[in-house]
């Protein structure tokens, strides 16, 4: 049984989160994926595990695993139609809880939260780093919509749903054993694979 603490959390175990499933998958998303990932990845080395912070149906760890066929696959999933299909991937962990609830029994090389943070609860988000940095033996990487400043910015016409900061920043800040490996921009009209506008940033543990 998957227990609530923020009504963001409500909002994306219900009916919000189910409509998610079928905006989002698509051949399309899966190559832009693919592309965004080869380019993130490419900056590890010896990379063999990977846990996803809110996996939704697995389009990001579908991707990473045409380019690492032999990585081992973990996912954290709050919504239970799509941590149903995330299962029906065999090759893929799932755990179908709450990141807030969520408590690693071990590490993984690499923890990865893309389209995520920027849907937590503010006030919640400390938790949500522990648990990012707990559950790395190496590599974080986040995928977000990047603001200098914290910002909430309404979403598909719902208030407190969205928002907007310096996620990596405050990573950087909380932890100081962390250092910035790499960073980019994928762009919505990129020429070939298309991205929401996200910022990814490569951060290590050293």
């Amino acid at each position: 049984m998957v227990s609530f603490k923020t009504e963001q959390e409500i909002f994306w175990s219900g009916e919000f989160g189910d409509e998610y499933i079928s905006r989002n998958h698509s051949i399309e998303w899966l190559a832009s994926n693919t592309a965004l990932f080869s380019t993130i990845l490419a900056k590890t080395n010896q990379l063999s595990s990977i846990i996803e912070f809110g996996a939704n149906i697995g389009i990001n760890l579908n991707a990473i695993k045409t380019l690492f066929p032999t990585i081992q696959l973990s996912a954290i999933e709050i919504n239970q139609t799509s941590a149903a299909e995330l299962q029906k991937l065999e090759y893929v962990e799932v755990f179908n809880t709450s990141i807030l609830e969520f408590e690693p029994n071990k590490q993984w090389d690499m923890s990865l939260i893309k389209g995520v943070l920027i849907h937590i609860n503010p006030e919640w988000l400390d938790k949500v780093y522990e648990r990012l940095y707990q559950s790395s033996q190496r590599y974080i990487c986040i995928c977000e919509y990047y603001n200098p400043t914290p910002v909430s910015i309404p979403y598909r016409g719902h208030n407190d749903k969205l928002f907007k900061r310096d996620f990596a920043g405050e990573l950087l800040d909380k932890f100081s054993d962390l250092v910035l490996v790499d960073y980019g921009f994928a762009y919505h009209r990129d020429n070939n694979f298309k991205q929401d506008d996200a910022t990814w940033f490569l951060l290590e543990k050293r």
